[in-house]
Parts: structure tokens; sequence; C-alpha cells
């Protein structure tokens, strides 16, 4: 199998075009043991086990440059090395630094005769803003314990939306585009094989959707994507049978999703327990959790328990300074031990190969889904489930379709309406301009567009309020739809190339329609994105207009926005080389 394709096309990352090399690296690894053989941690002679994750992110913001129109697309983290006299950007060498030590540090424990392991889940946006800002020494660290046979059983990587997408207020075929981009860009970087390893998924924010049909799809899109388990945060997800919280919460569980139309979709569940809070792994809380827990009985069976976190591997001080010595410490202590660190698929690796299969562990589904289903029969319909929630919401204001996450405190839809409803339409005008009609993946103008879809869509652009940071995403959402009209070429015009493929072949029926809209400004989702025919997005001085076939004349002189370029249609791009 190939296992190398360029990190840069047309000076953007390389996140499609190749999705049949990416189908076919995640169906290797659907039967396959990675840990077998080099796990020194077996059932039989543990009590207990502990994980812990580190997820990363930076979102790209257009800051290059004093106008806010042409401001080249950069990372944040640039911006805050380019500008260390405002607010905390002084940190960013040290988030720099936080990017790059776990390639320091695990050489150095393995170098030690010790067993260290490491979950890592970084954003797309975040390693390409790396690659971007001349960052290669990052990277490459990072890909020393990624490839290596001697280090690469201390690490696994964790599957994540390529632009930090919130999963339930993201249109369905779009949270499908950023599995498959993140996908793409990590073989990029470190290769088809280190791809067929990723087997988890860390969903940002730890945000499950609970809307029977986007919790359906979002399960539905990691399975077609070859994911076998998820992390999900312990106050999103209830027993079916009482509506509450899990009880046995360090064994692996069976996330079960319906829909309205009664089908049925799982996955493997590991619980990230407590709520957002860095300490926990900075200090290493898992461990000293872990060591109080004895073995556990499931099917007959006894089992050692997993207590897994994950936090923000650079965010606040103990994070920063106090993490390396802790884990250093505690990696020393419990190689060899009753309670050794262990990676969650090297786990369930031994899990079921102990005889428990994935059908015997425990239900969970997500919140508030008890009170539906109380109600209403899977298969009864979307306008009966619509109406369900309707009365449920009247009946009671604590009852919400939004999903839950690890913020619970924070809406990801209410008061951001002036940067959700565009970015929804530039959703629609994506389906209808290019997926719909089958343009290439592989086309400029297709990864242009996709590039700007899927930044518009980073959480950090609805998490401060109104006012930059929402500037930014309306900014992006306006260069997308742009590119998208005025640089995506028909089929009949292109000249090279395949069909697109964003999507495994089985499931395009199903995912390239017009989506689900999730949660916008507390509203149901599963309803269509509007066509092209309803859409007004304003453009310059200029607007869409509401006929299919027509629009009015843009700005004289203006041309759809290249990241790297400038006002340059992507098609004519000059073929600019990135990298180390």
């Amino acid at each position: 199998m190939q296992n190398s394709i360029p990190e840069w096309v047309d000076s953007l990352p390389n996140i499609s075009g190749a999705e049949d090399l990416v189908e076919k690296a995640v169906g290797s690894r659907r039967t396959r043991s990675y840990y077998g053989d080099v796990s020194p941690a077996t059932f039989g002679n543990i009590n207990s086990a502990f994980a812990i994750a580190l997820h990363m992110h930076q979102p790209l913001i257009p800051a290059e440059g004093g106008d806010l129109r042409t401001a080249k697309i950069i990372s944040n983290l640039k911006y805050m090395a380019d500008n260390p006299g405002i607010g905390d950007n002084y940190n960013a060498g040290a988030f720099r630094g936080c990017y790059k030590r776990m390639g320091e540090f695990i050489p150095q424990l393995i170098g030690e005769g010790k067993e260290p392991r490491i979950m890592l889940e970084y954003s797309g946006t975040l390693l390409y803003g790396l690659l971007q800002m001349g960052a290669g020494d990052v990277i490459d660290s990072l890909r020393n314990i990624t490839v290596s046979p001697q280090y690469r059983r201390a690490v696994e990587w964790l599957g994540c939306p390529w632009g930090h997408a919130v999963a339930p207020s993201t249109p369905v075929q779009d949270y499908r585009l950023h599995v498959r981009a993140w996908q793409q860009y990590f073989a990029a970087l470190f290769g088809f094989d280190a791809l067929a390893r990723v087997r988890g998924f860390s969903p940002s924010e730890m945000a499950l959707p609970n809307h029977p049909e986007v919790a359906y799809d979002f399960v539905k899109t990691l399975r077609e994507c070859g994911f076998q388990w998820v992390l999900v945060q312990e106050h999103s997800v209830e027993d079916p049978a009482t509506g509450a919280g899990p009880r046995l919460k360090h064994i692996p569980h069976r996330l079960v999703c319906r829909n309205s139309e009664g089908e049925e979709t799982s996955i493997v569940a590991i619980i990230k327990t407590q709520g957002s809070d860095t300490k926990l792994v900075a200090q290493m809380q898992p461990y000293y959790e872990a060591k109080g827990l004895q073995r556990v009985e499931l099917k007959g069976k006894q089992i050692p328990p997993l207590v897994t976190q994950i936090a923000d591997g650079e965010n606040g001080g103990v994070m920063m300074n106090e993490f390396p010595s802790k884990y250093f410490e505690v990696m020393r202590e419990c190689s060899g031990s009753s309670t050794p660190v262990m990676n969650v698929s090297e786990y369930l690796e031994q899990l079921l190969s102990s005889g428990i299969a994935e059908k015997d562990l425990p239900e969970l589904q997500p919140l508030f889904q008890k009170r539906i289903w109380d109600r209403l029969k899977p298969g009864a319909g979307a306008e009966k489930l619509e109406k369900t929630i309707a009365e449920l919401k009247k009946e009671d204001g604590r009852f919400s379709m939004e999903g839950g996450s690890w913020t619970n405190n924070i809406s990801w839809v209410r008061g951001y309406d002036s940067l959700i409803g565009p970015m929804e339409r530039a959703s629609a005008l994506f389906y209808e301009k290019a997926i719909e009609p089958g343009v290439p993946s592989s086309d400029p103008g297709y990864r242009n567009a996709l590039f700007h879809l899927l930044t518009s869509q980073t959480s950090c652009y609805r998490y401060w309020g109104e006012g930059t940071w929402t500037d930014y995403g309306k900014e992006i959402v306006r260069r997308a739809v742009d590119i998208i009209n005025f640089d995506i070429k028909p089929p009949a015009v292109q000249k090279t190339g395949e069909p697109a493929h964003a999507v495994s072949k089985k499931s395009s029926k199903d995912i390239h329609k017009p989506g689900l809209v999730h949660g916008h400004s507390g509203h149901e989702p599963a309803h269509r994105a509007p066509a092209h025919h309803d859409i007004e997005t304003v453009r310059g001085h200029g607007t869409i207009a509401k006929n299919t076939h027509e629009k009015s004349e843009p700005d004289h002189g203006r041309k759809p926005f290249h990241p790297s370029t400038g006002h340059v249609p992507a098609a004519h791009a000059s073929q600019k080389k990135g990298g180390k």
C-alpha cells in the first residue's frame, strides 16, 4: 500500500483527493492486532490500569495584515508569536514546546527501560498551522514517536474533526468531511501505516450529539470511517433503562444510537470522568484513582478497570509547568506495576481477546434520550420525533437537544445566529455546487472551498461570544462562499481527476444530500439545509441572487481569496511547494 502523499497541494493542506487510499488504510486495521506482541501489561497480572490523553488545538484566523477582508489565514499560534505584547500571547513559545515535548519524553523513558504511554489528539488546524509557520521541528518530533518501531507502541493517536468542529451544531455532511480531512492530513504527515493504527476518536469539546437523528449520524460516520471506539464525557450519556448516569464508569460501554426511522448503530464508548480540568491530567490523577480500584466482574469474567482522562495539553500553568515532572515520576513508578498505564486500544485488544465481546458491554445512549423513547417508538418517523421533542421542551426548560460536553455551561448555538446562519448556508452551497454534481475532491477549487468551509466551523469562533472571534468566523465563511461560487467548475468542464469521494461509497446516498442543521439557534435539527435559490449571502457589495442561475456582479477586481496568495482563484494559484 502506498504509504505517503504530499503534505501540501497548491499551497493548501492535503485534505482531499486521496479518499480511496484513506479508506484502504483504515479498512486494514479492522481485524489486525497491534499490541499483542508489544504490551507488557496483561489482564492476568494487573488489578487496574489508567489512560491519559492530551488534546491540542490552535485555530486558524485571518489575521496577517491590517484588513480583515484581505488578511492571510494563519495559525493563532503564529499570531501570538508575532504579537507577544497582547494579552497572554507571551505564552506562544511555551505552547509550542508543549506541542513538541511528548516527542522528547517518550524516547527518554523508553531509553530508561520504562513503558510510558500517551494518547494524542491534535486538530488538523493545529497541525497545518505548525507546518505553515515553519515549526517543522515539532512535526518531526511527533513523527519520530509515531512511526519509529521502538517508540510507536507508547503512542496512540486519536482521530478528531479537522477543524475542531463541535458535532451537535455542525451539519452532518460537513462533520464527515472533517473526519475524512483529518484522516487524510494525518496520513500526509505521518503515513498511511500510522493512520491504520488510529482506532479511537475524540470529539472536540467532548461534545456528543443527543438529538436522535444527529447522534445516529455521528456514530454512523465514525463507524464508516473505520473508528472502533469514542471518548465520551460521563455527563453526556445515560443508562437506557434508568436515564441515570453510568454506574461502572471505568469499564468500556457500548454507545447505542437510534434514529426516527428505527435504524440503530453503536460503537464502543470509553468514559472520561469529571469535567474540564487540566489539573486532572497534569497531576496524573487517573493513576492515583486507579491504584485504589480492584478488578470488576463483567459477563462472568474478572477484568481490570481503566481510568481514562483527557485534558488540554498546553493550557494553564499546571499543565505547562508541572506536568513534565509528574509524568516522568508516574511513568517510572507504574511501569511493571499492578496498575500500569495503558492506551485504550491496547486495553481493548486484551479485553476482546479475553472472551468479552462488544455485544457484552453495558449500553449507554446520549443524554435525555430515555425521555424521548419513553414516549416514542423508534421507527415512528421524523415528524413525530420533532413533535415529541417540542412537547418535552415545553414541559421542562432544562430539556435540551444541543448535546452534552465537558463545557455544559456553554452553548455552542445560542447567541451565534450571525455566524451559524451563514455557516449553514455555505454548507448547503458547497453541497449544491461541489458534492451533488460530483466535482472531483482532487480539484483545486474543491480543496480550497473545503479548506475554508471546515476552517470556518472551528469551535473557537463560538466560544468567546460576539466580537473579534465571530468576525473571524464570518470572514472565513464569506471567503468560502466566494470560492464555491467562482472557483469550482462543474464536472463537465473538468479535464482531470476522479469523482469526489468525500464519504465511503456505501454511504454516499445518505450523506451527499442537504444535511441536518444541528441545533441552530436552539431550533431543532433534522430539517433540510436551504437550496441554492434560498441563499442570499453578502459578497462584498454584491449578493448571490435568489435565482438559481443568476447572480449579481461581484465587486470590480475582486476574486476569491486563497489563504497563501491573496485574492487568487485556486485554479490559477502558483504551484508553490511548502513543508519543513
